[in-house]
This record gives structure tokens, C-alpha cells and sequence, in this order.
């Protein structure tokens, strides 16, 4: 059970949704039915007809987001928000996420409970990379993973990882996943990298399609930072899948886990291994 109240809330819809619009309705209603205060960013907003907030405003001014939509759309506020260290509900439109887990059918009641404060916060970590363009250094967060790829189709890779500075292994192939315990269920899994516990302060890196059978996934403890260069060849840096960043020849990405975690709100009963279950199937 959560001591602290929550009285107002920020709503994100998935973007290009406007069909959305009534059910951000009946979200407005159940949330007022419980004396809590709903707000809207100004892009989700305006995509249904309704004056909004900025973001960074929505930010300062409610106690917890809200996502309608799926997956996708709670790592983009999770990222977008994470500097205000303000907790997130993904309610999901479609079919059960990994992280947006209560439905709209499930809303009422659980805004029930989350008005008496019968709800938990997970805190999943995060990932902080740095690199530096031109004498500036531009930071950025992940939610899931940042992945290292070539750029172009016909070439492979050749990226050096150093770990806390030393040297740890020369990946050849096309690319590599450096992915959170939360992402590990994402492009990780695919890649055939390990699924790890959510609440667990560790990081993988997972190659893609390696250049040889050698190249293995690997955990490493949340304390270490790798850095990982391109000597050869220029690459391409994607953040959640959302943001790319271009990486030049010779230049380096410093990667580690965030000295705080992003903040989800969940039912106290909410189990992650039957949401694993029912996503992969496992014991059918």
C-alpha cells in the first residue's frame, strides 16, 4: 500500500490515435468520479479536439501519468518525464502490454483502489548514455535498450566494448543490444538474449546476428559502465526504438544505468511472471 495520495493526474494517448477520444472520456470520468484531477498533454489534446498542457507543464503539475495506449506509448512518457522522478500507469487500448497492464474494462476498479492507495510502485532501472558531438555532450536516457547498428545494409559492424574502461570484447556482425531488465522481453528476446527479472539492477548486451558463434549475450551488474566505439566504421545509435543518433568513426557511446529508476504504478497483486506467460505462451 502507497502512503502517498494521488489527486491529480497527466493523460498521454498514443500518438495518431483520435479514435481514442471517447475513451480518454471514460477515463476523465472514473478519474473524477474519485475526486481525482485530470489533465492532458498538449499533443494528445490536440489530436482529439481539447486544449492541453506541455509536457514539461503536465509534468510539474500532476502526481502520477497517466498512458492510454500501449507499450510504446509508456516508454516515450517514461523517457520524456523521467528528470520530474514522477510515477506512471500504463492503461493499454488493444491487447495486454508488458508494462501497460490494466484495461479499460479494469480502470474503475482500479482507480478505486489507487484512490485508497492499494496500489504499489515498481522502480525499473534505466539506462544513461552520453556521447559527444562538436565539444558537446548530449545525454540521453532508455527505458529498454539502445542498440548499436550499422548503418548500411551491405557492411558489417565493428564495435569495441570496454568495460569500466577495460577492454571487454569486439563485436563483428550487425550490431549489439544493450538492453534493460525491462527491455530484455523486447528487441533483446528477439535477438535471443535473456529475459531478466524487472526489478533487478543489471544490463545485458546481446549481439546481432554476430559474425561468429563465439559471441554470446552477457550480464553485467548495474555498477559497471562500458563504453562502446566505432573504429572502422560510422554506426547508428537507436534510443527505445524512437531516437536515433548518428555515431562517426573513431567516436564513442558511455552507457550505464542511471543513478535512479523510473517509477510504475501496478495493482498490488499485479505478478510478472503470469504477464510473461501469457505474452510468450509458456506452458501451453
Amino acid at each position: 500500500m502507497q502512503t502517498g495520495s494521488i489527486k491529480k493526474v497527466g493523460v498521454i494517448l498514443r500518438p495518431s490515435t483520435p479514435e481514442l477520444k471517447s475513451s480518454f472520456f471514460k477515463l476523465e470520468k472514473i478519474f473524477k468520479k474519485h475526486g481525482i484531477e485530470v489533465y492532458i498533454d498538449s499533443i494528445s489534446g490536440s489530436m482529439i479536439d481539447l486544449m492541453g498542457m506541455e509536457f514539461e507543464t503536465l509534468c510539474k503539475h500532476s502526481d502520477a501519468l497517466v498512458t492510454l495506449g500501449g507499450d510504446g506509448t509508456l516508454i516515450s512518457a517514461a523517457r520524456r518525464s523521467f528528470d520530474f522522478d514522477i510515477p506512471i500507469l500504463g492503461v493499454y487500448a488493444g491487447n495486454l502490454g508488458f508494462l501497460a497492464d490494466v484495461s479499460m474494462d479494469e480502470l474503475d476498479g482500479f482507480v478505486t483502489n489507487l484512490a485508497c492507495g492499494n496500489y504499489r510502485i515498481d522502480e525499473r532501472s534505466v539506462l544513461e548514455a552520453k556521447i559527444i558531438k562538436d565539444g558537446q555532450e548530449i545525454k540521453m536516457h532508455a527505458f529498454n535498450d539502445i542498440v548499436l547498428t550499422r548503418p548500411s545494409i551491405s557492411n558489417m559492424i565493428n564495435i569495441e566494448t570496454l568495460v569500466d574502461g577495460k577492454a571487454f570484447n569486439t563485436y563483428y556482425g550487425d550490431g549489439v543490444i544493450v538492453a534493460t531488465p525491462t527491455g530484455s522481453t523486447a528487441y533483446n528476446l528477439s535477438a535471443g538474449g535473456p529475459v531478466l527479472f524487472p526489478l533487478t539492477r543489471v544490463f545485458t548486451l546481446t549481439p546481432i546476428c554476430p559474425h561468429s558463434l563465439k559471441q554470446r549475450p552477457v550480464v553485467l551488474p548495474g555498477e559497471f559502465s562500458i563504453e562502446m566505439k566505432t573504429p572502422t566504421n560510422p554506426a547508428l545509435m537507436i534510443v527505445d526504438g524512437q531516437d536515433i543518433h548518428e555515431l562517426d568513426i573513431g567516436e564513442s557511446v558511455y552507457i550505464k544505468l542511471a543513478s535512479k529508476n523510473a517509477k510504475l504504478i501496478h495493482r498490488e497483486e499485479f505478478n510478472y511472471f503470469d504477464v510473461l506467460k501469457e505474452k510468450l505462451g509458456w506452458g501451453e
